[in-house]
């Protein structure tokens, strides 16, 4: 098993059970159906994590379920801001020390404002990237937003 990355470390030290899952990965095929598929569960089960900037606040994180579209909106209305945009590929590792396809909402280089979809309280199971691309981290949502501090919000289409 690959050694534990910053994402690993948060929990442990929380005390958080997780596990680990490994997956083939390609460059081509980040995307979150290809992901659930080779890790064994729906797509509204993987959480994906999203790094935006708003006029006001600057860097702000969100996490919402695979199967849905972030809306920008509700998002931009419930951090304070009047708009909200994703910050261009080029700039996610450096503001979070993840590379696109690896970006955990755990162990990020700087603790930003985080929001996260309100359905995760309902999800005994979900998985997140573990902050590297083959690597996902699967805890359960209660877990998820207790170890991420994150703003419960409803954030999605």
């Amino acid at each position: 098993m690959s050694s534990k990355t910053n994402a690993c470390r948060k929990l442990d030290s929380l005390q958080i059970k997780y596990s680990l899952h490994e997956y083939e990965w390609e460059e081509e095929h980040l995307d979150f159906d290809t992901v659930a598929g080779k890790v064994g569960l729906p797509s509204n089960q993987l959480y994906k994590t999203l790094v935006l900037r708003g006029d006001k606040t600057g860097v702000i994180a969100a996490c919402i379920p695979g199967d849905k579209e972030l809306n920008l909106k509700s998002l931009a209305q419930a951090s304070g801001n009047k708009k909200v945009e994703m910050v261009a590929v080029k700039e996610i590792q450096g503001l979070t020390g993840y590379i696109r396809g690896g970006v955990s909402p755990l162990g990020m280089k700087k603790n930003y404002p985080f929001y996260l979809h309100e359905t995760v309280m309902g999800m005994e199971l979900v998985s997140i990237s573990a902050g590297k691309r083959g690597l996902q981290i699967f805890v359960s949502g209660p877990d998820l937003a207790a170890a991420t501090e994150g703003n419960l919000v409803d954030i999605v289409h």
